[in-house]
């Protein structure tokens, strides 16, 4: 195993990026929302926490993303 490699190789990567896009979604189709509602949760910590999920949820996404970009386009030349 040489330098900047992991163990998990690709499939680590893939599971990063699709972890993004489950954060994503969670947000988007407003679970998490109800989620923090049910537990009694609301107002502004409610949208602060919303933003955040969000947003590590987007950058996992587009991090995790390029690297199997990366991956894919180093295999096909």
């Amino acid at each position: 195993m040489g330098h900047n490699h992991s163990s998990w190789g690709i499939f680590g990567v893939f599971l990063g990026f699709l972890t993004g896009v489950i954060w994503l979604l969670f947000v988007v189709l407003g679970w998490v929302t109800l989620l923090l509602g049910v537990i009694g949760l609301s107002g502004l910590f409610v949208t602060v926490l919303n933003f955040l999920i969000a947003l590590i949820g987007f950058l996992a996404f587009l991090i995790f993303g390029l690297c199997i970009f990366k991956k894919a386009w180093h295999h096909c030349k």
